[in-house]
Order: C-alpha cells, then sequence, then structure tokens
C-alpha cells in the first residue's frame, strides 16, 4: 500500500467545502463509480471499522441498533458524495459537535483512516481519486481530534 502523509489521509468524513466547488465539477464523483460505488465502500469501511478492536469501542452503541447503523451509513454515504462532487447533501451534525466529549486521540483516528483506505484499495480506487478524496476530508482531524 503506498504511504501518504497523514494530512493527507486524515477523515473527518465531511469536507466544507465540496470537491466540486474546489475543481468546479463532479469528475470525482463520476471517477469513483457514484454513488452505487460509494455506498459499496461505505458498507465495506464501517464492517472495517466494526471489526477494528482499536477503535470500535466508539461505535458500539451505532453498530449495535440497526435503525442508528443504517443512519449513520446513510450521512456517511452523503458525506462522501457530496465532498467527492456529487448530488448528495450532507445533513447531520458538523464533525465537532458529532465527536464531541468521544476523547478520540489521534491514534484512534489514524486506525479510522487505515480502514478507510483498506475500505478504497479493495475497491480499487485509484491513487489520484483516493488523495483527491481523502486530502478534501483530512482537515476535519481537528474537529474530532480532542487529546
Amino acid at each position: 500500500m503506498r504511504k501518504y502523509t497523514l494530512l493527507a489521509l486524515a477523515t473527518g468524513l465531511l469536507a466544507l467545502t465540496p470537491l466540486s466547488q474546489a475543481a468546479g465539477n463532479d469528475a470525482l464523483y463520476k471517477s469513483l463509480g457514484g454513488k452505487k460505488a460509494i455506498v459499496a465502500v461505505v458498507d465495506d469501511f464501517v464492517g472495517r471499522v466494526a471489526a477494528d478492536n482499536r477503535i470500535n469501542s466508539f461505535f458500539k452503541a451505532t453498530a449495535s441498533n440497526p435503525k442508528r447503523l443504517a443512519k449513520f451509513k446513510r450521512n456517511l454515504v452523503d458525506q462522501i458524495c457530496e465532498a467527492a462532487g456529487g448530488p448528495c447533501k450532507y445533513t447531520g451534525k458538523d464533525m465537532k459537535t458529532a465527536h464531541a466529549g468521544m476523547g478520540i486521540a489521534s491514534g484512534d483516528f489514524d486506525a479510522l483512516v487505515q480502514d478507510l483506505v483498506a475500505a478504497l484499495d479493495k475497491f480499487s480506487v485509484k491513487d489520484g481519486d483516493k488523495q483527491a478524496l481523502l486530502g478534501v476530508l483530512g482537515p476535519m482531524k481537528k474537529d474530532i481530534v480532542e487529546k
């Protein structure tokens, strides 16, 4: 697996400025394969996080409640879709509010990033697309990590 800088990989999972605004189009969304492909990546990613003993305790309540889990996945798909320039609109909480009081450390965040990269790799997301997506999502680390 190619090494990335942590900043490029850090994924708060919602960019405040969608990539479509930065790039002026939906090229990344299309290159990723659209919403269907994003749903597949999110499903794999969430499964990886649920199985990751380093961080799954943060998601235990969500993973154990089917309605909450479905909403979490929908929000995550919308976040990634919007950040990639797709037609989706994320309507969930901002990252600072959503993660307040969770005590997420930098190492926890890094583990999440590794799980996301593994999901993107499983679906053979092109290196440039991966970097573009993660680069847009990365700045949210500051709103998620508390310690």
